[in-house]
């Protein structure tokens, strides 16, 4: 994104750091799903930056999954992903006020919680 960095990229790399811990691997074996998370800077479907977080191997990658078909796939704008992803926004009110789409999975979709999330101080964002 030209003109400064989206906060879900710094949130991404945090998780990226998350899956290391045992906490995080514990996290991946109760969840074991994959899931493609588009991010767009303003307005859903326009400059989307796509990410893979994968919790299956535990493992974030920026960009499409090669030859993983996801669980779900989620399309967001970067402010509303960090308040899903922090806790400030849940994510089934955002789905139907049409904050957050969603493909794929509904019921892979209900395990995507803020709780797949590092806690972090926002401070960090």
């Amino acid at each position: 994104m030209a003109g400064g960095q989206m906060k879900a990229k710094t949130l991404m790399e945090l998780m990226k750091q998350h899956f290391e811990t045992d906490e995080g691997k514990e996290l991946c074996k109760k969840v074991g799903l994959v899931y493609q998370i588009n991010i767009a800077p303003k307005k859903i479907g326009f400059d989307e930056v796509s990410y893979t977080v994968d919790l299956k191997k535990g493992v974030v990658t920026e960009g499409t999954s090669e030859g993983v078909k996801p669980d779900a796939t989620f399309s967001f704008k970067d402010d509303d992903f960090v308040k899903i992803a922090t806790g400030k926004m849940n994510p089934q009110i955002a789905f139907m006020r049409g904050i957050l789409k969603v493909k794929g999975s509904l019921s892979a979709a209900q395990k995507f919680t803020p709780d797949i999330f590092p806690k972090m101080p926002v401070s960090k964002l």
